[in-house]
């Protein structure tokens, strides 16, 4: 499975949509529309976010 599925499956899985995401994260929805369509990946402070953010 890669990253911009994995993103997606968490985020459908905790209710949240793009923006909501994007919110927590401080940054666009644009953004997590690149990770989730796998023409971009976050840098390492937004990984370690999104660690927290899904609890994983």
């Amino acid at each position: 499975m890669t990253f911009a599925e994995s993103l997606k499956r968490l985020r459908h899985d905790n209710s949240l949509t793009q923006n909501e995401l994007a919110e927590k994260l401080y940054i666009s929805r644009q953004s997590i529309s690149k990770w989730e369509l796998n023409k971009s990946y976050p840098d390492i402070d937004k990984l370690i976010l999104l660690s927290k953010i899904f609890d994983i």
